[in-house]
């Protein structure tokens, strides 16, 4: 099916010419799918998302709103990415932990979440079966073995928190012995209570 022909089954989205879309996938409006990039039947987008070039969206694979998606990330199934991710150039993706190219783990995919707002950095590996919480923010090169907490900063192989970033995604500042954080951009204030962090 040419682009054209794929661009006239949605309403106000975007797909370049060199993408393939398959029918039976769901893409939201104001949505833009860039060069090279593979949407298959079963796929579900929201709206006002950016698919950069070389951006594969897999069948069983969930794309909330406003997501950023950058050059030449797979999402497979089984990864579920909520409203308003960040998502950097070449990050990995995975679905199932111990592959092997002679045995068919299709049934045994396990499931990964993104959640509302948090950042994938450039190059960093997500492993499968994680959650990435809300605003979490992973730098770039960082391998996710374990969950990764909300506001989290996480960085290195195995990915360590190394502090707490805001919604801005800028990191907080203690505001002394109480576990209080405040964000320098926004001036938002955060609780730190059992390693877990909260907007106050």
């Amino acid at each position: 099916m040419s682009a054209h022909d794929t661009a006239s089954m949605f309403s106000n989205v975007h797909i370049a010419a060199t993408a393939v879309v398959e029918p039976g996938c769901d893409i939201g409006a104001g949505t833009r799918v860039w060069h090279f990039c593979h949407v298959m039947a079963g796929a579900r987008i929201g709206r006002d998302c950016t698919l950069g070039k070389g951006v594969q969206v897999a069948g069983g694979a969930i794309v909330g709103n406003r997501v950023k998606i950058q050059n030449n990330v797979s999402v497979y199934d089984g990864v579920e990415i909520q409203d308003d991710v960040f998502l950097g150039p070449s990050c990995v993706l995975t679905n199932v932990s111990n592959p092997r190219a002679a045995i068919s783990r299709r049934e045994h995919f396990e499931q990964t979440l993104l959640a509302r707002g948090c950042t994938v950095g450039a190059n960093a590996t997500i492993i499968c079966g994680v959650t990435i919480g809300s605003f979490g923010f992973v730098a770039a090169g960082a391998v996710v073995t374990a969950d990764v907490p909300p506001y989290a900063l996480v960085m290195g192989t195995p990915a360590k928190r190394v502090g707490w970033v805001g919604r801005a995604g800028v990191r907080l500042v203690s505001e002394g012995a109480s576990g209080s954080f405040r964000c320098p951009e926004t001036g938002e204030l955060f609780q730190e209570t059992d390693g877990q962090l909260a907007m106050k």
